[in-house]
C-alpha cells in the first residue's frame, strides 16, 4: 500500500463530496434533450438505470485498488509491468485533462451565448485554470474542501425549480414504457457523459483514511447524484412538450427564465454564475487526478506537473471555436469514459486476479 502521510489524508465521509461534485457539472444545464432524442419522455427510466450502472462501475473500481493496494498507477504496473503500465497512465492522464477541457469550454460556451458573447475563450479559461492552479496546489485536502462548498453553497438552486410547477403538467409522462428496450439502453448510453466522474476514485483512493470505510459513501454519492438527475429529468419533462424540448439546448437554464421575484429580473444570471462553484471542483479534482499520475511516473514535482497540464489544458480549450467542435470533444470524452468504466477497468480487474492467483501459487 502506498505510503501518505495521515496529515494529508481525507475522512471517508468526504468520499461523497468529491464524488457528487464531479459528477455534478455542466452536463446536468442540457442532458435532457440529448437522452430524451432516443426514448422520449420516458428517458426519466434510462437515469435510473445509468444510475444504476454506475454502481456497478464503483464496487469495479474499489475491487482494483483494494487488489492493488494502491492506485491505478499501481494497478498498471502489477498487471502490465512498468513500461506498458506507463502507457495506460498516460492514456488516464490524457482523458483526465480531457473532462477538464470538455468542463471548461462548455461552461464558456453556456457564458458566451447567455451573457458575455465577445466573453475571450482563452482569457477567461487561463484566469479560470489559474484559480484552479492555487487550489490544486495546495493538496486534496483544499479540493476536498473546495468539493464540499461547491455542493452546500449552490444547493438552493435546487428550491428555484418550484416556480415550474405552475405550468408543469405531468401528464406528459404518459403513457410509460412507450418505447423498446433499445431506445432505453441507448439513452441511458446518452447520460453516461453526465455521470461520469467518479472514476477518479482510482487515484484519490490511497489518501482516504481507512479507504474500505469509504465505499458506502460513494454509493450515497451516486445514489444522490442518480436521484437529482431523475428529479430534474421529470420536472423538465413535464414543463417542456417533446417539440419544444427538442429545440432546447440548455433545458435547465431555459426554466430558471421564469422565476420571478420582487428584487430580480432575470434569474437565469444567477444560476449562470451561482454554476461556476458547481464546476471549479470538477475541474480541480480531474486536474489534481492527472497532474498526481504524471508525479508518480515522473521525477518532477506535482506543482510542476500541473503546470503544464494547464498550460495544455488553455490550448485545448482555446483550440474549440464553434458549437460542432464543442459537440465533437463532448462525445469523444462520453465514449472514452464510458469504455473505460464498462469495458477497462473490468478487464483489468481480472488481469489482477490472475496475477494474484499466479503470484500464490509461486
Amino acid at each position: 500500500m502506498l505510503s501518505i502521510p495521515e496529515n494529508r489524508k481525507i475522512s471517508p465521509f468526504l468520499v461523497f463530496f468529491l464524488i457528487h461534485s464531479v459528477q455534478v457539472g455542466v452536463g446536468v444545464l442540457g442532458y435532457q434533450r440529448v437522452i430524451a432524442m432516443s426514448a422520449g419522455y420516458d428517458s426519466w427510466m434510462s437515469v435510473i438505470l445509468a444510475g444504476g450502472l454506475t454502481h456497478v462501475g464503483m464496487f469495479l473500481i474499489y475491487k482494483v485498488v483494494q487488489n492493488s493496494e494502491g492506485d491505478i498507477i499501481s494497478a498498471h504496473y502489477i498487471a502490465f509491468g512498468k513500461w506498458i503500465g506507463n502507457i495506460f497512465n498516460v492514456i488516464f492522464i490524457f482523458y483526465f485533462c480531457l473532462l477538464t477541457v470538455t468542463t471548461v469550454r462548455t461552461y464558456i460556451e453556456v457564458l458566451q451565448v447567455w451573457m458575455y458573447p465577445k466573453l475571450s475563450t482563452w482569457a477567461f479559461a487561463l484566469c479560470f485554470l489559474i484559480l484552479v492552479y492555487y487550489i490544486v496546489n495546495g493538496g486534496i485536502r483544499t479540493v476536498t474542501g473546495v468539493a464540499f462548498f461547491g455542493i452546500i453553497l449552490p444547493s438552493y438552486l435546487l428550491l428555484t425549480f418550484v416556480f415550474t410547477f405552475k405550468y408543469s403538467d405531468f401528464r406528459n409522462l404518459l403513457p410509460i414504457f412507450d418505447h423498446s428496450l433499445m431506445d432505453f439502453l441507448q439513452s441511458a448510453r446518452d447520460m453516461s457523459l453526465t455521470y461520469l466522474g467518479y472514476e477518479v476514485l482510482l487515484v484519490i483512493y490511497p489518501f482516504i483514511n481507512k479507504g474500505r470505510k469509504s465505499q458506502k459513501w460513494a454509493h450515497w454519492a451516486l445514489l444522490t447524484t442518480t436521484s437529482l438527475y431523475t428529479l430534474l429529468a421529470i420536472i423538465t419533462f413535464s414543463f417542456f412538450s417533446e417539440k419544444q424540448l427538442a429545440k432546447t439546448v440548455w433545458a435547465t437554464l431555459s426554466m430558471w427564465k421564469i422565476v420571478e421575484m420582487p428584487f430580480i429580473e432575470r434569474f437565469e444570471y444567477i444560476g449562470i454564475a451561482n454554476w461556476c462553484l458547481i464546476i471549479l471542483p470538477n475541474a480541480c479534482i480531474a486536474l489534481w487526478c492527472a497532474s498526481r499520475i504524471l508525479k508518480r511516473m515522473t521525477p518532477f514535482r506535482q506543482r510542476h506537473s500541473l503546470i503544464v497540464l494547464m498550460i495544455l489544458c488553455v490550448l485545448g480549450t482555446s483550440l474549440l471555436f464553434d458549437r460542432q467542435q464543442i459537440n465533437l470533444i463532448n462525445d469523444i470524452s462520453s465514449k472514452m469514459g464510458f469504455y473505460i468504466n464498462y469495458i477497462y477497468i473490468p478487464i483489468l480487474l481480472s488481469i489482477l486476479l490472475i496475477m494474484k492467483k499466479v503470484r500464490k501459487k509461486q
